[in-house]
């Protein structure tokens, strides 16, 4: 009980061979293995590439920031 055996595998496999039909099911294994083939050659050439140093950073000066004045308080009389 709850174990998937082959006669319900199967029926999944029937089940899914209807739904999406063998031409679709074919055209993703086929977008699938592409996405694979492009991801190891990105790997590939992840693993090639020579490590270049990180360009030097030019520290620029920032001037210090004024400090902000405040208003002088006014005593408004009514």
């Amino acid at each position: 009980m709850g174990g998937l055996s082959l006669p319900h595998l199967i029926v999944m496999a029937l089940v899914v061979l209807v739904l999406f039909g063998r031409g679709r099911i074919s055209e993703m294994m086929g977008d699938f293995g592409k996405g694979i083939k492009s991801f190891k050659q990105g790997m590939h050439e992840e693993e090639n590439k020579p490590i270049v140093p990180p360009a030097q950073i030019q520290q620029q000066q920032v001037p210090p920031a004024s400090p902000v004045q405040q208003p002088a308080p006014t005593d408004q009389a009514n």
